[in-house]
């Protein structure tokens, strides 16, 4: 494969098949982390690229809205006679459910058709890394995180993602953190006088806080931490009251990114890993700016950051070079980006693709039209698939119901023989049904192919779909091959 695909397959989505290839790769890099992220798509399977409807991007207060019916109208269900659902919930399920079919249908969009590859490719490690699974309510959520908790936030700092994200609606009511009262808090105590009210600390977040977004649990913390983290955590959530007069009197704004519900706080100061944290809303960016800045942190991420991009087992030089950067630049992201892409480019081992990120380079490189358009999220199609039930067939969604650890970079979890056979299907669906602009043969000259690559695909005969499956489920095309 030549410089310029052996690059855009580690750490980009590939060039589509009508782009001219940059010479230089190194001023591509620069240009590709300062460029700027909007949603690309298609109106329909024959339009022209455009940017993706504002109508279609709710923000989050129109998001609230959907969240609050959801839950008002899944309580009808549950209290429904003979446990039927009301109609009222039958709607509201449907428009959740077509929210969340905007957001993934954006989202493969993005993807296929977007210019800012190595920006896609970085939110998608984030997106990874502090994971909102869909579970109950989450799902008209999730869309929103990627958009402005991960991929906005790209060119800032470690610290301000972190902020964000552990304080994003779609973490807080994942990990259950909406429903945390603190152990003396107002809220609590109100309970205990109540035989029927209930409300106790969750420690869900502040554990996978700890876990997984920063230190990791080689940093030695205890079970004491995580309770004093989810004390400071204990009030973050949600307010679903539609009157936003009681939601600013009870959160002190009407921002549900923002919502601080003191009645559910625990006062006074609390100690993680040492540092003391004092009460009240400030207490959550005192936290996640100290956990931000802690060198376990920055070992942690450091050492995932390569071995998504750079090496499955990078050195320990290598990951060195990562801390390096991050601390030198006080944890701008941008800095600590191009520090990892850096060693990507100058890496020789191979570099396993994600299912996922596989599908989209396959599409981008063929220029077929395998997803819906906008206008068509309404409509059935008898070839082209949901976007949803594209991403679960290949076994990697992120708006699935799935485990706060995320998806693997570990390629001997993906390499099975059902993963494998996946692939093989999807290649093939691609080639019938998403008209390849582009041949084979067209494919391999531009990629610079290598003689094992292009001997594998003469040998599976003249029929081009063959040739088309073994290509793009080739060994070069998955990374599994030296550069």
């Amino acid at each position: 494969m030549n410089k310029q695909f052996s690059i855009a397959q580690r750490v980009g989505l590939m060039f589509r098949y009508d782009q001219d290839l940059p010479k230089d790769m190194d001023a591509w890099i620069k240009a590709q982390l300062n460029s700027p992220s909007p949603a690309l798509g298609v109106a329909n399977t024959y339009a022209d690229i455009a940017e993706w409807p504002d109508e279609l991007q709710p923000n989050l207060s129109q998001r609230a809205h959907l969240w609050r019916r959801y839950r008002a109208l899944k309580k009808q269900q549950r209290e429904g006679k003979n446990g039927q659902d009301t109609e009222a919930a039958k709607q509201t399920n449907r428009r959740e459910n077509l929210m969340r079919k905007k957001d993934e249908l954006k989202f493969v969009h993005r993807n296929v058709y977007g210019a800012d590859q190595v920006k896609l490719r970085l939110a998608a490690f984030w997106t990874n890394h502090f994971t909102i699974g869909n579970t109950f309510d989450t799902g008209s959520m999730i869309g929103h995180a990627i958009d402005e908790g991960i991929i906005a936030k790209l060119n800032g700092s470690f610290a301000d993602m972190l902020y964000g994200m552990t304080s994003h609606p779609g973490m807080l009511t994942y990990l259950d953190n909406v429903d945390s009262a603190g152990e003396r808090s107002e809220q609590a105590k109100h309970c205990r006088r109540k035989p029927d009210c209930q409300a106790g600390l969750n420690d869900n977040l502040g554990r996978e806080l700890l876990e997984l977004h920063t230190v990791s649990v080689a940093a030695g913390y205890t079970e004491i931490d995580i309770r004093n983290a989810a004390q400071v955590l204990a009030g973050w959530g949600i307010w679903f009251d539609e009157d936003l007069s009681s939601m600013r009197k009870n959160t002190g704004t009407t921002d549900h990114w923002n919502a601080y519900k003191k009645r559910w706080a625990e006062p006074g100061t609390k100690k993680v890993m040492g540092k003391t944290i004092s009460g009240g809303r400030n207490g959550l960016r005192q936290l996640t700016d100290f956990l931000a800045n802690h060198d376990r942190t920055i070992h942690y991420i450091s050492t995932k950051l390569c071995q998504h991009f750079v090496s499955d087992n990078p050195s320990k030089d290598q990951i060195e070079a990562v801390k390096l950067a991050w601390r030198q630049s006080d944890g701008d992201l941008q800095t600590i980006h191009t520090q990892v892409l850096k060693l990507a480019m100058k890496s020789t081992e191979p570099k396993f693709i994600w299912p996922m990120t596989w599908l989209f380079q396959v599409v981008r490189l063929s220029g077929a039209r395998y997803f819906k358009g906008w206008d068509e999220i309404y409509q059935y199609h008898d070839k082209l698939m949901h976007s949803k039930e594209v991403l679960e067939e290949l076994g990697q969604s992120f708006w699935s119901s799935r485990q706060p650890n995320g998806y693997s970079s570990n390629k001997a979890e993906w390499l099975s023989a059902e993963m494998f056979e996946r692939r093989i299907r999807f290649a093939d669906a691609i080639y019938e049904n998403g008209s390849p602009r582009t041949s084979v043969n067209e494919i391999m000259e531009r990629i610079g192919a290598t003689p094992q690559t292009r001997a594998l695909v003469a040998n599976v005969g003249a029929l081009p779909k063959h040739q088309f499956i073994a290509l793009m489920c080739s060994p070069e095309l998955m990374g599994l091959n030296h550069v």
